[in-house]
């Protein structure tokens, strides 16, 4: 789909932008040339007609391919949106004749612009998150990564209790405080809000002497299992802490790229939740600026 957004029918859509574009420069530019160009001419309603059509077409096509459309028509549907989306932009401003200012007719103008640079954001995100979508899974779906590091727990708690009590405090609150997901913001900055429980040394291992200490990307976790690994006393404890080292480094890995694919997952929804209140903020203003249009001029 990626490959064939803007290529899609041989850029069908891009001549029709073209063209379109093109007939409506035209059309302005047969204005009466001792009046300037305004929006209240037969050439400045019938650019603005063509603009209110497009806008109404654009946007019930949206809904009849979220509602109906297979996946064989996504092509067509996101090339129309992109390139019909942009002559509209500049279809609209020869409609107004360049002229802007403090009222319904401009608020229209920009919320079209909202939704016309979200929809370019969203068709950008099409293009290259599939693909680095795929490079992160590796072909592995999100429930076997999520067994992958389910079994990462049970053996790091398993070579955790052959371990010094505060190491294994810590290595199991870095498991069971784990954070996979978050708000909405953190899926998107990929921020990682994992703590583990340290104990101060000389203190007593109990849950009073603990303190939370912030594990991102559970590298803190790891620095502190690798650096206590060449200390160890007991032959027993060095081995299961050399262990623990290459496990919650393998698990690093694959919370990474779970956090990797929501966070691209999260990318192909966020902007709708923009783009689609806009459009629809925008059909409102629309028809309040046809009103006043048809009311005071």
């Amino acid at each position: 789909m990626a490959e064939n957004i803007l290529t899609y029918a041989r850029t069908r859509y891009l001549w029709y932008a073209l063209g379109l574009t093109g007939l409506s420069l035209i059309v302005f530019l047969s204005q009466s040339t001792t009046k300037p160009p305004s929006g209240n001419t037969w050439q400045g309603y019938t650019l603005g007609g063509v603009a209110t059509a497009l806008i109404i077409w654009l946007t019930l096509l949206g809904v009849r391919r979220r509602r109906y459309g297979g996946a064989n028509r996504v092509e067509a549907w996101v090339s129309a949106h992109v390139y019909l989306g942009i002559a509209v932009f500049f279809i609209a401003l020869l409609h107004a004749a360049f002229q802007v200012g403090w009222n319904v007719h401009t608020a229209t103008f920009v919320l079209m612009t909202i939704v016309i640079v979200s929809g370019i954001v969203g068709t950008s995100f099409y293009l290259l998150v599939p693909r680095q979508l795929a490079a992160m899974r590796q072909g592995v779906s999100m429930q076997k990564l999520a067994d992958e590091v389910s079994a990462l727990n049970e053996a790091c708690l398993g070579r955790a209790s052959s371990c010094a009590p505060a190491t294994a405090l810590a290595v199991r609150s870095s498991i069971e405080r784990t954070v996979i997901g978050g708000s909405v913001m953190d899926q998107l900055l990929a921020r990682d809000r994992s703590t583990y429980l340290g104990v101060p040394p000389g203190s007593e291992v109990n849950a009073g002497a603990a303190r939370q200490i912030p594990n991102p990307d559970q590298q803190p976790m790891l620095q502190l299992v690798a650096r206590l690994a060449p200390n160890a006393i007991r032959v027993d404890e060095a081995a299961a802490l050399q262990d623990l080292v290459s496990l919650i480094a393998r698990r690093q890995a694959v919370l990474r790229r779970m956090r990797g694919t929501i966070r691209l997952q999260g990318l192909l929804q966020a902007w709708l939740l923009v783009h689609v209140p806009v459009s629809i903020a925008l059909l409102f203003a629309l028809a309040a600026h046809i009103l006043v249009v048809f009311l005071y001029w």
